[in-house]
């Protein structure tokens, strides 16, 4: 009878500090895990488990989402699907990226940064599919037209490129200037895990407050016209 032998788990004190999650004690994986270790962890309780999972689930009911919208509309012919189409495809990369990073993180100490590397920009690529959509379908029509308008996707754009780089450099630190070729510590998440933090936090949070303009202007427009 065929059986599979699960990756056997760590302790914290077992695996370098760049692995290491906050309160988390136990259920680590190797950091040296083959791509099929990372497969078959899917199916333990690791401390990647529940990010693995609540990012791969919403990937399936996004496609389903997305060929449904596509079923129904022209996209072919009707312009006006398009910016849809893009915010649904940005839906359904961003949780499948983080799904596949928490997954193969693993492998390595360069893997678990290269992983990230493309997390991050998924969630940057997500917040560039809002904006495009806002712009196409909710702007407030005294806006439309208007020089915040016409540049509304260009900065969204330019934030998203910003928001990658920093979220990055919280990670790694700047390359030239930081770079240590055994990649195992590494500047600023090993020595400034709180403003390692900050920084992403906030390169996380200034596109969306940013897409969001034109959603937080209808909802107050609306909020004082009522």
């Amino acid at each position: 009878m065929l059986s599979v032998k699960l990756p056997k788990l760590l302790n914290i004190n077992q695996v370098p500090k760049v692995f290491h999650e906050e309160s988390i004690m136990s259920g680590y994986r190797h950091p040296r895990s083959t791509a099929y270790d990372c497969i078959f962890s899917v199916f333990q309780m690791t401390n990647e488990t529940l990010n693995i999972w609540t990012h791969f689930l919403p990937t399936w009911y996004f496609l389903w989402k997305l060929f449904a919208l596509l079923y129904r509309m022209d996209f072919w012919n009707e312009a006006y699907t398009w910016p849809i189409t893009v915010y649904m495809l940005s839906c359904c990369i961003y949780p499948f990226t983080s799904s596949c990073a928490h997954t193969f993180s693993s492998m390595s100490t360069r893997a678990r940064h290269i992983c990230f590397f493309f997390d991050y920009a998924a969630v940057s690529l997500y917040s560039l599919g809002s904006a495009i959509a806002y712009s196409s379908y909710i702007f407030p029509v005294r806006w439309v037209n208007s020089t915040f308008h016409n540049y509304f996707v260009p900065v969204a754009v330019f934030n998203a490129i910003i928001s990658t780089a920093l979220s990055c450099y919280s990670r790694l630190g700047a390359p030239l200037i930081h770079y240590n070729c055994g990649i195992i510590e590494r500047f600023p998440e090993i020595e400034r895990p709180k403003l390692s933090k900050a920084v992403r936090i906030v390169a996380f949070a200034l596109p969306y407050l940013f897409d969001s303009i034109p959603v937080f202007f209808r909802v107050t427009v609306t909020s004082f016209s009522t």
